[in-house]
């Protein structure tokens, strides 16, 4: 038996919000969140992203706050500013008529417009771990009233180094605090995050037997690198697309991909951690508007983003692991429309991409990349319904004295016909004649499998539980011989150290985002005094390194990696 909103207990003032937003029935995360934490109870919550998670820890959130208390009473943390800024639009609209205020602090808006509104008075803030972090030491984030804190996409912030902060964060605020936190994974990190910050826990896990959803019809595409382009290309053409989302392993990936695309004639717009705030927000309203109909992202850039009615997600890079393979896709197929989910495979990547189907409990078939004949005959049927279509409306009189002309010479009507067509056609491109390569296998052992699979995330690590670098008791001179190395992993060398304050956070952090690699990518991290080690699986560690020439800063230094000699 389901319960409704109503028979939460929720005030007058929240249900005549949730009628407005036109909620109907709660979503089983929901059902489950609210009661518990409207008792006052903390909630450890497991669900994906898309069900609903939000309002089970707003709405109870909203009910506790006093507005004429005039101090911070809540604190919800998220990964990434494109997340916070979701959650606090979400929660003003669920506040309704109420005179809660809630504020959003995140990277790359003006702190003195985030200290001006905090000073004249906020009962929620809402915001990512680095930002919240920088107020609470400059002494305008006071958190000794709150008495409510949400940890939302723990996993991502742990994957992406931002525990430390979380930990330090969570010292201020009193002990006799409520807590939700929510995860669509619950590795043993997040667990003993749990339990070192909260009491009075209730589990609860939210688990469909079909983790992405039936409207989406996923496939992917066996192919070499160097064709990736060349494929998406065609399938963009043979595709009903209105609109795609295509993930990109890295940011200088996603604006060469952008640029070709753009020069192409496409609508398209790139996103990545280059882009300031403005310009990031810029992007987004274009895509939400229809303005260009392509985005092309980081997982980093894109965590966190609400968007509707995409037709298409496709995955230019193999995602790391499952979990971010179902985070991407559950970007289309929403609300019972259709959606396509498509991804591009290395031969090296083939075998870790099927484990995906294992983890999603549904098939993902293969396909092959459309021909040159594939492609022509399409555009042939689509001009012949776009003149048919032409044909039906009758008004062609001026174009009927324009054929009676030209009826004059020594040209016949299919003659004349087939010079029109081929004018009305002269701006299509061409279609490459050269097709595919096979793609080449690796070779497998004895056993049967192959030899040497391209780097697996996760996989030979060196990481604590805590999701960073893990220091190994040997002499600093040893530290950084290439014989310490685990396999598929390059040591690289950063210009700062203990010395300047660094933590491993922040430099799993830092690379994660401004390259757009996932953190589980960086290994083992050694901090010297005025240097730091640092291990990078070995297909990332030239991204690194490109973007890592001062470009960005690390506590207030320019960054600057090198190859470890």
């Amino acid at each position: 038996m389901s319960l409704s909103f109503e028979k939460m207990g929720l005030k007058q003032g929240l249900l005549d919000a949730i009628l407005k937003l036109e909620f109907d029935q709660p979503t089983p995360i929901q059902m489950e969140a609210i009661p518990i934490l409207l008792e006052g109870k903390s909630v450890l919550g497991q669900a994906q992203t898309g069900t609903g998670k939000t309002a089970a820890f707003a709405l109870p959130m909203l009910q506790q706050i006093d507005p004429e208390l005039g101090k911070i009473q809540a604190l919800v943390l998220a990964p990434t500013r494109e997340l916070a800024v979701q959650v606090a639009t979400a929660t003003n609209q669920m506040a309704g008529e109420t005179p809660i205020r809630v504020l959003p602090v995140y990277g790359g808006q003006s702190y003195t417009i985030q200290t001006k509104q905090l000073k004249r008075g906020v009962e929620v803030v809402v915001g990512t771990p680095g930002r919240m972090l920088d107020l609470i030491h400059q002494g305008v984030l006071d958190l000794s009233s709150v008495r409510y804190v949400v940890l939302d996409e723990a996993d991502v912030m742990l994957e992406m180094g931002f525990i430390e902060d979380v930990d330090t964060i969570l010292a201020e605020v009193p002990e006799d605090r409520q807590m939700a936190l929510f995860s669509a994974t619950m590795p043993k990190a997040i667990r003993k995050l749990a339990e070192k910050h909260m009491r009075n826990i209730t589990e609860i896990k939210i688990s469909p037997k079909q983790v992405t959803v039936a409207e989406t019809e996923q496939r992917y595409y066996l192919l070499r690198e160097e064709n990736k382009k060349a494929a998406l290309i065609r399938l963009l053409e043979l595709e009903d697309v209105s609109s795609a989302l295509i993930f990109s392993r890295t940011k200088i990936r996603t604006q060469e991909l952008s640029d070709a695309l753009s020069l192409m004639g496409y609508r398209v717009d790139a996103l990545h951690g280059d882009l300031n705030q403005s310009r990031r927000e810029y992007v987004l309203n274009r895509f939400r508007n229809g303005t260009n109909n392509i985005l092309i992202a980081t997982d980093v850039a894109a965590r966190g983003l609400d968007i509707d009615n995409v037709s298409h997600v496709i995955n230019f890079d193999v995602p790391a692991d499952a979990e971010d393979y179902v985070h991407r896709i559950g970007r289309t197929g929403r609300a019972g429309r259709k959606g396509v989910a498509i991804t591009f495979v290395a031969p090296s990547e083939r075998g870790r991409f099927l484990r995906f189907e294992s983890y999603i409990h549904q098939p993902i078939k293969s396909a092959n990349i459309p021909s040159r004949e594939e492609i022509i005959a399409h555009r042939e049927e689509q001009f012949i319904a776009k003149l048919t279509a032409q044909l039906g409306k009758g008004k062609i009189a001026s174009e009927r004295n324009i054929i009676a002309r030209l009826e004059e010479t020594s040209f016949d009507l299919v003659e004349i016909a087939a010079a029109a067509i081929r004018l009305a056609r002269i701006n299509e491109t061409s279609v490459s004649v050269e097709e595919f390569a096979a793609p080449t296998m690796p070779k497998k052992s004895l056993s049967g499998t192959p030899q040497k699979e391209s780097w697996k995330s996760g996989s030979k690590i060196n990481r604590n539980s805590s999701g960073e670098g893990k220091k190994r008791d040997v002499p600093s001179s040893k530290k950084h011989r290439s014989g310490d190395l685990e396999p598929g992993m390059v040591r690289l060398r950063m210009n700062l150290g203990n010395a300047h304050g660094l933590r491993p956070g922040d430099v799993v952090g830092a690379i994660a985002s401004e390259v757009g690699i996932p953190g589980r990518a960086i290994g083992e991290i050694n901090i010297q005094s005025d240097h730091t080690f640092i291990d990078v699986a070995e297909q990332h560690a030239a991204n690194v390194l490109k973007a890592s020439t001062g470009k960005y800063s690390l506590r207030g230094k320019p960054v600057m990696l090198t190859r470890d000699a």
